[in-house]
């Protein structure tokens, strides 16, 4: 994109200049060569079976039904966990990927900036769930016993910052009884061991089906937003390899040798990233439609996601307000514990420009 804004910069001085020219005498038309279609691109792009895949499934079903999408063709693939994802990306077999917020800066430090975050796609799927009406407030939960799972991980380092913020002692206040798995804190609310959980969606329907008056009694994404402090609690992004910016980019400057004025979307990658923003805006508009998508691809039970898909906070937000809500969040997760951001925090090459 920013190659395109140099190029139309250019483009219309030109115009300018001829037009000035022309006062002086008889007009001429500035002549234009004619510019075919742009070189299509293949972006091969995989996503995790959850939230953060969610917000893909118009786009994979058009692109699977044939119908005609962008400048862009597409190779899309589901994964059940990032350790499946990660190493396809470090080798080039992945051009793009939705993958956890924290995980893209671990990425980026690892290969040495060679990975690049296109936009946020999932913010807070984080609930602090209760059997009773006892809890009204993030204060309310002190005195409180929370079972949770994620430990030493980013459910862990969101809670604890939301209780110091909201002035609970996260280790004299409460007690975080720290589970192996989301399924275990169900099954300690279903028994009765526990009336307090913290949960992620599609959890927490889950386990709003299997326990009577289970109720989401806090909901930490907004908790996070009332804090006002410019940044967001982020679930995943979608990242992409430098290379392929560095190509998309290449291409767009080969085509714009031939002056396309008309032209307004950027190259691939940004054809991309309109793409992928249609796909959400379809997603909000048709959440049945989009619950029995999500269903056929094997992301989440469609009954599940038509109850889940208004909770799970799906967006596609690049740009500046990308950059400003991810990096306040990166530097929470650094502060309480820097490896869980891969050591240090990444520069400011790790966030795309649009």
């Amino acid at each position: 994109m920013k190659l395109f804004k140099k190029y139309m910069a250019l483009v219309l001085a030109l115009v300018l200049a001829l037009s000035l020219a022309g006062c002086g005498g008889q007009k001429e038309e500035p002549q234009v060569a004619p510019v075919g279609p742009m070189e299509r691109m293949t972006l091969r792009a995989s996503a995790l079976k959850g939230p953060t895949a969610m917000g893909l499934v118009k786009l994979m079903s058009d692109v699977d039904g044939g119908e005609p999408v962008s400048n862009n063709d597409y190779a899309f693939t589901l994964a059940a966990s990032a350790d499946e994802v990660t190493p396809l990306l470090i080798k080039g077999e992945l051009d793009m990927a939705c993958v956890p917020a924290n995980l893209a800066s671990v990425l980026y430090n690892k290969t040495e900036g060679e990975i690049v975050v296109l936009a946020v796609n999932t913010l807070g799927v984080l609930y602090i769930v209760e059997n009773g009406s006892a809890v009204q407030s993030m204060a309310d939960l002190k005195g409180k016993t929370i079972v949770a799972a994620g430990k030493g991980s980013t459910p862990e380092y969101a809670l604890r910052y939301l209780l110091a913020e909201n002035g609970v002692d996260p280790d004299k206040d409460v007690t975080i009884d720290w589970k192996s798995e989301h399924s275990e804190c169900v099954a300690a609310l279903a028994s009765g061991a526990a009336t307090v959980a913290l949960l992620p969606q599609p959890f927490v329907t889950v386990a709003q089906s299997k326990i009577d008056g289970l109720r989401m009694a806090i909901d930490l994404n907004a908790e996070w937003d009332a804090l006002d402090n410019g940044s967001g609690l982020i679930t995943g992004v979608v990242v992409a390899r430098k290379a392929v910016l560095e190509e998309s980019d290449a291409m767009l400057e080969t085509w714009l040798n031939g002056v396309a004025p008309s032209w307004d979307k950027g190259g691939p990658v940004d054809c991309f990233l309109e793409d992928y923003e249609a796909s959400v805006a379809w997603v909000h508009e048709n959440t049945a439609g989009a619950a029995q998508l999500i269903g056929e691809y094997g992301i989440v039970d469609a009954a599940v996601a038509e109850k889940a898909l208004p909770y799970c906070n799906i967006v596609c937000i690049a740009g500046e307000e990308m950059r400003e809500k991810l990096s306040g969040y990166l530097q929470v997760l650094f502060e309480a514990d820097p490896a869980s951001v891969g050591g240090k925090l990444p520069g400011g090459d790790f966030y795309y420009s649009v």
